[in-house]
């Protein structure tokens, strides 16, 4: 029979798992998704249990600022790990005024409460950039955002930026910025800060990232950009499945041709996969049922900084629409010399099917 005991104070993941009616099968199988999805060696899920067993389920603090509430509804609708299941197995999700039933001051007294008796262990996650033109702009309980970061962060062990807005500034600090947004990683200077950026991100990586965590006392493996390279290690153009198609040089024109309708790579019509790093094309979403390029639109880049203000989303990417950290450029580069390559060898074939010898660069510039 099931355990239905309540949760205790301090209490372990492994005790909060086994109060829960979580087998050890289950948990094991759990642990081995977390550990593929880091790109751990498969006889990590074992050390992954036995770490996370044995850990206290950290405090957590929600806060939510300028933003759409999109990463919310991205986590609550996620398919496995569900966050429900993060929050009752792996954490104590302590305060986050969306989704908590108190409200007014009772809401922040849970939030104070939870500072003060996890000092310095517990999380905080945000969503949301920051005004500093107007801090009065956005506001929680009548207090600017700014001021509730730097209170809440003051005694924190790590800060989660969740989503494009928090890891970059997103939507809210696109041209011409009338807010003054920023990053949350602009702020947050004296505590270690791991971006999961995407509008809105991948559920799953949050759940991975706090395991990692739970499990091994620090954060993944991050990028240049803070981001766990677990998940942001290769473009999505890397992994896409519609990549065989850009290699033969097979381009969709319209979103209703023929080319289209078989599947051939979306570059043409503005896919910035080439140039955007996430795992979108092999987790994808809705349980893993699909993901934008596959649905046939092509790729934004919202996991990028300044994907708003990056030119058109309906633009061929032939060169960087803006500047770009060195590893994006390069790849942006190497996608425009593959279209030029392709389209040289196609003239070069036609040229010699009518009797010349070669094709010049005059000639591609005709």
């Amino acid at each position: 029979m099931k355990s239905v005991l309540p949760d205790c104070p301090g209490q372990t993941v492994g005790e909060a798992l086994l109060r829960r009616g979580v087998s050890r099968r289950e948990f094991l199988q759990h642990c081995g998704l977390l550990a593929a999805l880091l790109a751990l060696p498969a006889a990590a899920a074992e050390q992954l249990a036995t770490a996370l067993a044995k850990a206290r389920r950290p405090s957590v603090i929600w806060l939510s600022f300028q933003e759409c509430t999109g990463c919310t509804e991205s986590l609550t609708r996620s398919a496995s790990p569900t966050l429900e299941r993060l929050i009752f197995d792996l954490i104590s999700l302590d305060y986050h005024h969306t989704l908590q039933a108190a409200s007014g001051a009772a809401a922040e007294a849970a939030r104070e409460a939870a500072m003060k008796e996890n000092a310095g262990k517990y999380l905080v996650v945000v969503d949301g950039s920051v005004p500093l033109g107007n801090p009065g702009y956005s506001t929680i309980a009548g207090v600017a955002n700014i001021d509730v970061l730097r209170e809440t962060v003051k005694d924190a062990a790590a800060v989660i930026a969740m989503g494009t807005c928090a890891a970059y500034g997103g939507l809210p600090a696109a041209q011409p910025n009338p807010t003054g947004a920023v990053a949350i990683s602009e702020l947050v200077k004296d505590k270690p800060v791991v971006n999961i950026p995407g509008c809105p991100p991948i559920a799953t990586v949050m759940t991975a990232v706090i395991a990692h965590y739970l499990a091994f006392g620090a954060l993944p493996e991050l990028d240049g950009l803070g981001r766990p390279k677990a998940f942001y290690g290769e473009t999505i153009h890397d992994r896409c499945y519609r990549r065989p198609f850009y290699d033969q040089g097979k381009f969709a024109e319209t979103f209703d041709d023929e080319g289209a309708r078989r599947g051939w790579c979306l570059f043409k019509l503005g896919c910035k996969g080439p140039v955007t790093y996430n795992a979108c094309a092999t987790m994808k979403w809705n349980g893993g049922v699909s993901f934008p390029i596959q649905s046939g639109h092509g790729c934004i880049g919202c996991s990028e900084p300044g994907f708003w203000d990056g030119g058109g989303f309906y633009e061929a990417l032939s060169m960087p629409a803006r500047p770009l950290q060195a590893g994006v450029a390069a790849a942006a580069a190497g996608v425009a010399a593959g279209v030029a390559v392709t389209f040289f060898n196609r003239r070069k074939k036609a040229a010699a099917k009518a009797g010349h010898e070669t094709t010049t660069l005059e000639d591609l510039e005709q």
